[in-house]
Order: structure tokens, then C-alpha cells, then sequence
């Protein structure tokens, strides 16, 4: 019997695969549990309507994902910071520092942890990172530290 799975089953599934499995288990199992209903074209139509959505969904995602990334590559990032004698900060400059800038300069909402330094940015100068936008999709633009004026 043909089933759509409403939620992953072990050993047959995940929630919204059309698997094939014996009667007896549909029956006296995966329905009366509602694991599973019944492949019929309701069902097959709600089943092929999620996935394209889904899809729709992606590529949307990929197309702003890329968008943003042909901004921020190659940016130069400005920020400054307090310091020491030495040019050596107080403290480091983040990822959650860069992440708020980036969505105060370019508007681009950016998770701290999708955001990779090289090295830690504990003195004045300029530093590569990457920012990562979506799966497969990233950005590299560079970390200007410069000191805060008095």
C-alpha cells in the first residue's frame, strides 16, 4: 500500500516521502497512529504542491542570498575601537560586532555564527572574513579597524 508519511517513521521514512509499505502495517499501525494517509490524489496533490513550494522556497532564498553577496563582496567594513599603548585593544573586535555593523551599513541581516574571522582581530588594521549568506553561498569582504576618535 501507498502511504504520504505525516511524520518520520523509523525504518520507513521521512515526513513527506511516499513510500510503499505492506498492508497490515498501514492498516494496523502508520493510519491508526497518524504516521501515514493514504496515497490517494488528495493527498498525492498536497504532496506534489508542498514540494514545489519548498523548491520556490530555495531558490528564492539562493537569489537574495547571492544579491547580498555581490554587495558585500570585496567591501572594506570600517569600525572602530578603543586601544592601549601599542595599538593593542581593549578587548577584540567579534563576530557580533561585525554582524550588527553589517546590518547597520548594508542592511543585510547576518547570524554571528555564519560570520568566519581568519584570526582574531585584537589590534588596528585590516582583516579578512567571510561571511557565509546561504548553503553554498558566501562573501568575502575585508575589516577596516581603525581608532575611535576622542
Amino acid at each position: 500500500m501507498k502511504v504520504v508519511l505525516l511524520q518520520d517513521v523509523k525504518g520507513s521514512g521521512k515526513k513527506g516521502e511516499l513510500v510503499n509499505v505492506s498492508d497490515g502495517y498501514a492498516r494496523n499501525f502508520l493510519l491508526p497512529r497518524k504516521l501515514a494517509r493514504e496515497a490517494d490524489a488528495q493527498a498525492m496533490n498536497e504532496l506534489k504542491n508542498a514540494e514545489q513550494s519548498k523548491k520556490f522556497k530555495i531558490e528564492t532564498e539562493t537569489a537574495a542570498a547571492k544579491a547580498n553577496a555581490e554587495k558585500l563582496n570585496d567591501a572594506v567594513l570600517t569600525m572602530t575601537a578603543k586601544a592601549g599603548k601599542g595599538g593593542k585593544l581593549f578587548g577584540s573586535v567579534t563576530a557580533k560586532e561585525i554582524a550588527a555593523e553589517l546590518k547597520k551599513k548594508f542592511g543585510i541581516d547576518v547570524d554571528k555564527r555564519k560570520i568566519v574571522l581568519d584570526t582574531d582581530i585584537k589590534s588596528f588594521g585590516t582583516y579578512n572574513c567571510e561571511v557565509k549568506l546561504y548553503t553554498g553561498v558566501s562573501a568575502k569582504l575585508k575589516v577596516m579597524v581603525t581608532e575611535e576618535a576622542e
